[in-house]
């Protein structure tokens, strides 16, 4: 049962990324991963059991709020967790080769090269007493055998692809003359130096005003058409999942709860979780001065979590399963019944008609 609703890009539940290649190969293969942080008062479980696959030339966004997993997972791939102070268990397959118990000689060379980060923050990520352009070459650097001055072109070469003006000027000045805008287009400039395999985008938006963080949407989804990078989006932002996303995860407690296509979550979704995010996304066409629906209560504490579904006690729907199973009973991360690769954590009997009847007319 698919619903046709308006999505948080205004269109009614369609998406204008070009259609998959279903033979484009697996860049990164997740599977069950776990990643655990020992502390003086318990064990802290971020990311619990989490699998998801990314193609080439796909983008996959990984959703929720703060705290729920999403950058905890990310970095595992990148390798930036302390060994000493984490645990992590799973797989992690990245071009064949598996990251889990990987020595960070190993993530040193995947680095820049096979996969990178774009952080959420570029004024911190970028070295402030650095030129820029001189931050990008030293990435190139490090992974071919060239001269400093070819290093050089490479990175003004790259300026110019992410449309910073006067690339040959602009590479000579440092991080605090770039505004923030700039800023970020040279941080995808440094990922994608290399040409990686993967991109992994944290929030690169965030701190952007619309018609900037719009620029840059349109640039990475360009890019991504000329490099063939896979593409991992974290955010909380679903107008930005409605125009970049092919895929999309939905986390809640260091937990997937759902998952399927860009359209199957914005137009159609299956769990009360992401109801409520979509609820929570502004309205173009909501009276003047109308509230929004934000989610009650808070995340809940990952040293404590409750019994049953984690997202119970902020649940407008649990009383409606019988035998109190949301208190005492995980749901299971099950496919959608006759929709191969959907998944849904729920114990509601047909949340599709409860989405459809109750939820659904007041996201238009």
């Amino acid at each position: 049962m698919t619903q046709t609703t308006t999505s948080p890009a205004g269109e009614p539940g369609t998406h204008r990324r070009p259609p998959l290649d279903p033979n484009a190969p697996v860049i990164l293969t997740v599977e069950d991963l776990k990643v655990q942080f020992p502390t003086e008062e318990g064990l802290i479980s971020a990311v619990n059991g989490v699998s998801y696959q990314v193609k080439a030339g796909q983008t996959l966004a990984i959703v929720g709020e703060s705290g729920s997993g999403k950058s905890v997972s990310s970095m595992a791939i990148m390798g930036l967790h302390n060994p000493k102070s984490s645990r992590i268990s799973g797989s992690i397959k990245l071009d064949g080769q598996e990251l889990v118990g990987a020595s960070q000689a190993e993530f040193r060379k995947l680095r820049s090269q096979t996969v990178a980060m774009i952080f959420q923050d570029p004024q911190s990520s970028l070295h402030p007493f650095k030129k820029v352009g001189a931050q990008i070459a030293e990435a190139y650097l490090a992974h071919h055998k060239v001269s400093k001055s070819v290093a050089a072109k490479r990175a003004v070469e790259m300026l110019d692809r992410v449309g910073v003006p006067n690339p040959d000027r602009r590479a000579k000045q440092y991080p605090f003359e770039f505004s923030g805008g700039m800023r970020q287009r040279a941080m995808i400039a440094l990922g994608l130096v290399n040409d990686p395999k993967l991109l992994i985008a944290d929030e690169p938006t965030t701190a952007l005003d619309v018609t900037v963080q719009a620029q840059i949407l349109d640039l990475m989804n360009d890019l991504q058409r000329e490099f063939g990078s896979a593409i991992i989006m974290i955010t909380h932002d679903l107008a930005v999942v409605a125009e970049i996303a092919d895929h999309v995860l939905v986390m809640y407690a260091g937990r997937s709860v759902e998952k399927g296509t860009a359209h199957q979550i914005l137009a159609d979704p299956r769990m009360p979780y992401t109801w409520g995010l979509l609820s929570s996304v502004p309205s173009l066409t909501a009276d003047v001065g109308s509230d929004l629906k934000p989610i009650p209560g808070n995340p809940p504490s990952l040293l404590n979590l409750p019994d049953g579904c984690s997202f119970r006690p902020r649940c407008a729907y649990s009383d409606r399963v019988p035998d109190n199973r949301c208190a005492t009973e995980l749901p299971a991360f099950d496919e959608v019944p006759g929709e191969p690769g959907r998944l849904s954590r729920c114990h509601l009997a047909d949340p599709a008609a409860i989405f459809a009847d109750e939820v659904a007319p007041n996201l238009e």
